[in-house]
């Protein structure tokens, strides 16, 4: 069947394109043309996996073909089920679907029956539009959140508190990383892709001067503060750029407010 060809990774083993194949003709035999395409996620999709790591796959179907289908577990395969309208919906930052929106992440597409529309639906799953970056740092409170925990960590350092800074430190990292992929204009990555993405899609801003962001997130859980002290600057210009890309100063206001609090930091 031509329109069941399959462009598969050249990472994949012959044992996994054989699986993927005959996933295809199965759902293609159950489904016909309610079976819009396939996108495969998880290690599997980012070479990534090790031989303990099954293949994960989302089978994409009509809102009619998917009524009734659930996920599929097997040793070799995780089949979860994609109704359309589920993929072009974009859950909010805060909301029950955002976690799920890394999944589509650099994910290959294997089958795009749709003329490119699926492809576009996957990746603007893993992608924020400026007002969703607004609305991650600003109305969820991202940002102010990191300088919090940050301003806290230091506090504690400067108090004698060791293990104090050191929670408050490493309780900023998750506020950080949110903040960092969102000026990115990306969905930040399941802790266990963190290192994959860096390494395979590196954030600009991040990698000059010898600070990287991994090596600051390591820092930080280390309950190394002079990490934060590092990392503000950094922040501080995300701020400025996004804040001239949008044409508003909210972000970089946001972090001013905090005003001789900031001496911390210095």
């Amino acid at each position: 069947m031509p329109d069941l060809d399959l462009d598969l990774p050249d990472w994949l083993t012959p044992a996994q394109c054989a699986t993927l194949r005959e996933l295809a003709e199965r759902n293609h035999a159950a489904h016909g043309d309610g079976l819009l395409g396939l996108v495969l996620s998880g290690s599997a999709g980012r070479d990534y996996a090790t031989e303990r790591s099954d293949v994960d796959v989302s089978v994409v179907l009509t809102d009619e073909a998917a009524a009734g289908r659930s996920t599929v577990h097997s040793p070799e395969v995780d089949e979860a089920v994609d109704a359309w309208s589920e993929l072009t919906t974009v859950p909010p930052f805060g909301s029950e679907g955002w976690w799920f929106r890394w999944s589509y992440a650099w994910a290959p597409v294997l089958l795009d029956r749709t003329g490119g529309e699926l492809t576009r639906a996957v990746r603007r799953q893993a992608t924020l539009t400026p007002e969703e970056a607004d609305a991650v740092l600003l109305d969820h409170d991202r940002l102010d959140g990191w300088v919090n925990f940050a301003y806290r960590a230091l506090k504690n350092d400067r108090d004698g508190r060791p293990l104090e800074a050191r929670l408050d430190a490493a309780e900023s990292v998750a506020w950080l990383l949110d903040v960092v992929f969102a000026f990115a204009g990306r969905v930040r990555p399941y802790n266990k892709y963190l290192p994959w993405e860096l390494r395979t899609h590196p954030l600009d801003g991040w990698d000059a001067d010898g600070l990287g962001l991994l090596g600051l997130v390591q820092r930080l859980l280390d309950g190394d503060v002079s990490a934060l002290r590092e990392a503000l600057p950094r922040v501080r210009a995300a701020c400025a750029a996004h804040d001239a890309r949008r044409g508003h100063t909210r972000t970089s206001s946001m972090v001013d407010h905090w005003g001789a609090e900031l001496d911390l930091f210095r």
